[in-house]
Formats: structure tokens, sequence, C-alpha cells
């Protein structure tokens, strides 16, 4: 496989892989700086980012920024002159902030889904960080970047492309996804319409924006996949989970080493849409009714404490500690693939074919 490197704008990765953004707490500075170092992007995941702080419980959001300006930091002295980026939420509260702090310290990247990030290019003006949406459909995709370019007169500066396959929140309706496993299905046609659509905006802005295609990107054949069909590069999440430099406890990277095909399970999330995570008691009881939910972190725009079906931030910090069978532990399709806990180089070498270029 012919492996080039990933230019986004003035931003040249050696290895055309994005590792996708993971929270509560599971890819901080130390997998994104580790993924960086190795020739990647590598992604911070914004989401309640301060909860292992003693400020937290007082302050969520002024223990998150302080913690994200942090990690920030650190990450970029570990990526070795690496690209570094952030992942945040458009439901997110106070979605404004966390933009701003991620600009304020030079990240490099910054990667918005959960939503339409409707005004994410006027967040970032006269910056250099660069923006780049997360889609699922080619109506999504026209959808935004349309809304770009007639609000800011500017585009995308790479579009990431998240399929039915992917961990976390699914930009698909839960019957999509019921439809999805009923039936034979391939991605590959939507995808294709997706790079179309935004080679239509890179030709009238007259500029490259590279397309990268995340959601069961798991293999070296994969990747191959993926880039004979048009794509600029892949994002990955779960194959680095299992890994030394990953953030999370080592109770949550083997709970991927030990899940089963049947375990990998849709789940509903408060942000309103469908979620993949491993099944355990915790999700088994959310299919009896709501959990009670005795503290809000304010942490989701349209979260309702009183009716929501439980507390996204109580249940993804459990995991990320170790509870593991008392939190929600997010995945993708193929975490029952991961057999052993690995490197980031290692995990690297495996997809692309060859050594990490360091």
């Amino acid at each position: 496989m012919n492996i080039k490197p990933l230019v986004i704008g003035d931003l040249v990765a050696k290895i055309p892989i994005i590792q996708g953004g993971m929270g509560v707490g599971v890819s901080l500075s130390g997998l994104a700086g580790a993924v960086a170092a190795n020739g990647g992007i590598g992604i911070i995941s914004s989401a309640q980012i301060g909860f292992n702080t003693p400020l937290f419980e007082k302050n969520p959001l002024k223990a998150n920024l302080e913690a994200l300006a942090e990690h920030i930091r650190i990450a970029k002295e570990k990526a070795k002159n690496g690209i570094v980026g952030v992942n945040i939420m458009t439901a997110s509260r106070n979605y404004e902030e966390y933009v701003r702090c991620s600009v304020k310290n030079k990240v490099d990247l910054i990667i918005s889904g959960a939503g339409l990030p409707i005004d994410l290019p006027k967040l970032v003006e006269n910056s250099t960080t660069k923006i780049a949406p997360i889609v699922s459909s080619v109506k999504g995709a026209k959808i935004l970047l349309k809304m770009w370019e007639n609000r800011h007169n500017k585009t995308a500066d790479a579009v990431i492309v998240e399929g039915p396959k992917a961990g976390g929140h699914l930009g698909f309706k839960a019957e999509e996804l019921d439809k999805l496993e009923d039936i034979p299905y391939n991605f590959d046609n939507e995808l294709k319409g997706i790079i179309e659509v935004v080679k239509g905006f890179a030709d009238k802005f007259g500029k490259h924006i590279p397309v990268i295609f995340g959601g069961g990107v798991a293999t070296n054949e994969d990747m191959k996949h993926f880039l004979d069909l048009g794509c600029d590069g892949v994002q990955i999440a779960s194959r680095f989970v299992a890994t030394e430099e990953c953030d999370a406890h080592e109770n949550f990277k083997q709970a991927f080493i030990n899940a089963t095909k049947e375990k990998v399970s849709i789940v509903k999330s408060p942000v309103g849409m469908p979620g993949r995570a491993i099944l355990n008691d915790f999700i088994k009881e959310t299919k009896q009714g709501n959990i009670k939910v005795k503290k809000c972190y304010q942490c989701l725009t349209h979260c309702d404490p009183l009716t929501t079906p439980y507390c996204i931030t109580k249940a993804l910090i459990n995991s990320v500690k170790g509870d593991v069978e008392n939190g929600l532990v997010f995945c993708g399709e193929g975490a029952y693939q991961i057999q052993k806990m690995s490197t980031v180089a290692e995990v690297i070498e495996e997809i692309v074919g060859t050594k990490a270029a360091v």
C-alpha cells in the first residue's frame, strides 16, 4: 500500500491516520501526544476533561477549561512537533468557550460533531487552527458546508466521515441502525457521494479538502479499502484503547480485550443520538428505565436532569476510572477484535504495514 502524507492546509501528517477523540478521559494528552509523535494526528477529547481534578465537583466548566489548556500543552510537548487536535462535541454546553480555549492554546485542529457546528468558522477567525466537521451523510455534508459558505464565506479544512460502524455517538437515527443490521449494507456509495460533495466545495474555494473516514477501520486491509475509494486518510479510535499510552484505567482497556461480538451493543444516549458501547450491568439497567440523576454536571446543551435516561458524565467517568460494570464503555463495532495490549507505535505499524514515522 502506497502511504501518502495527510495534508490539511499547512499541516502535514506523515501517517494518514487521525486518532479518534474518546471521552470522558480516554484520549487525553498521553494518547494524543503518542499518536502525534508517531506520525499520525493525535486528538484530545474535550468532554468533561477536568473530571479527575479537585475543582471539577465545584466548578466543572472552570476545571474543564483549565484541564483542556494543560492537556494541549502536554500533548504538544509529547508530540515532538507532531499534530495535536481537539474533538469538541457541538452538543456541549459552553461549546464556544471550549473552542476559544483550544484556539488560545494554539491547538492545530478542531474536530466537531454530535450536531452541526454552524458557527465554528467564526470562532477560529484570525487563528492558525484548522477545522474539520464530522458528517455521516451526503445530505449532512451539503447542508453544513453550504451554511459555512453562506454565513461565513469559508469552508472546511478537512471533513471527517463517520459511518455506521463507528463508536460512541453515531450520526444515524436508531431506526436507521436497526435497518442496517437487518440487511447487507455497504456505506461505500454514501462515502463516494460525500467525497463528491466535498470536492465541489474544494473547487469553489480553490483548495484541497481532505476526506477522512472513520468507523470500523481496524486493519491494514480496512485502511487500503478506504484510501482506494478516494479518502485521504482514516480515523481510528478503538484500536488505540488497548495501548500502554491510552489515558484510561487498565480495567477499561481490558474491557475491550475481553469483549465479544455479542457484547458490542447499540445504546441510547442523553445526547439524543444512539451510541455503541460494550454491554454490561449498567447498560442492562438503562433498559429497565431511567436512572435518577443525583447531580448535574452541565455537560450537554439539551439535557434535562429530570427526564434524561441517565447522567452520561457520571457513567463515562465511572468506566474510565475502572468501574467498567457500572459505567458506559463506548466502543467501535470491531472492539471485540482487539486481543492484546499494544503500544501506539505497534498499532500504527500494523495498520500501515510498515514502521511508523517518527
